[in-house]
């Protein structure tokens, strides 16, 4: 399929579980980016939570992302979507990205897998305001939280709300109001808001809330995995330099995100995953 100006649109679902799940994003890959106004008008009219753009720059790529909404700074999954289509198009390897706010890569495997190198991360605990309303939003109590893991705001290109609860019940049972919740992580620059349940210290489940995107939910997020992994090294997580999400399970999505974690404070998550060609 190609868009109104003739250029190919490729969907992929990254982080697949196999020939299956994942999550959808689009990508347009040309000779020059279009302009914002018709990136933008693209993202929408493909609908899914975001839509990555790039073109040749120098020795690298220069590359941008949309929701339905609006421009968003970093989306892992759509990352690892364009890296499947880069690999199509140039062959296996490691592709430089340049993003509005600096440099990332992407790097494939002969099995199908990309994996991301993110942005540095870092993170605070989650001030009282926005922990209370974000609880209301959820119509949770403090009481749901698992206090093993406190709520913290995490960054690895953009920020996530991150939320551990006490059981897997709970999280199965997320739900909120897109207007409200995008009213706050408007007002809080949040990108999602992760609601998460740690079935080991190793292996996460997710589910991701994306209301500023126009989406309640996307069932695979590789920003807020690197954020979460970001977070999980600075508060000296017992992670063993690697973890597992399964997310999007409870829409009937599942997926499977891989994060390995070094060991310096900041430095980027390497996030890996499987795609999948999404036939039109």
């Amino acid at each position: 399929m190609k868009d109104e100006t003739n250029r190919p649109v490729l969907r992929i679902a990254a982080f697949s579980d196999g020939g299956t799940g994942g999550n959808p994003a689009g990508v347009v890959i040309g000779d020059t980016l279009p302009s914002a106004s018709e990136m933008q008008r693209i993202a929408t009219d493909i609908g899914y939570s975001e839509t990555v753009f790039a073109a040749p720059q120098g020795e690298g790529w220069r590359v941008r992302f949309f929701s339905p909404e609006e421009e968003v700074a970093f989306c892992g999954h759509a990352t690892i979507a364009l890296g499947s289509a880069l690999a199509a198009h140039e062959g296996q390897g490691l592709f430089a990205l340049d993003l509005n706010a600096g440099r990332i890569t992407v790097e494939t495997g002969a099995d199908g897998s990309a994996t991301l190198t993110s942005p540095p991360t870092h993170s605070v605990r989650a001030d009282a305001a926005l922990l209370t309303a974000a609880l209301e939003l959820f119509d949770l109590t403090i009481a749901d939280l698992d206090p093993t893991l406190p709520p913290a705001l995490a960054n690895a290109g953009n920020n996530h709300l991150i939320l551990a609860l006490n059981d897997r019940l709970t999280l199965s049972k997320m739900s909120y109001d897109l207007e409200d919740g995008a009213r706050l992580m408007r007002q809080h620059d949040l990108t999602t808001i992760s609601l998460l349940w740690a079935q080991t210290p190793r292996r996460f489940h997710s589910r991701n809330a994306f209301a500023i995107g126009g989406v309640i939910e996307d069932p695979a997020t590789g920003a807020a995995a690197a954020a979460l992994s970001g977070y999980l090294r600075d508060v000296e997580w017992p992670h063993d330099g690697e973890i597992d999400i399964v997310q999007g399970e409870d829409m009937g999505a599942r997926s499977v995100l891989k994060a390995s974690i070094g060991a310096t404070p900041g430095e980027g998550i390497r996030v890996s995953g499987m795609t999948r060609i999404i036939d039109r």
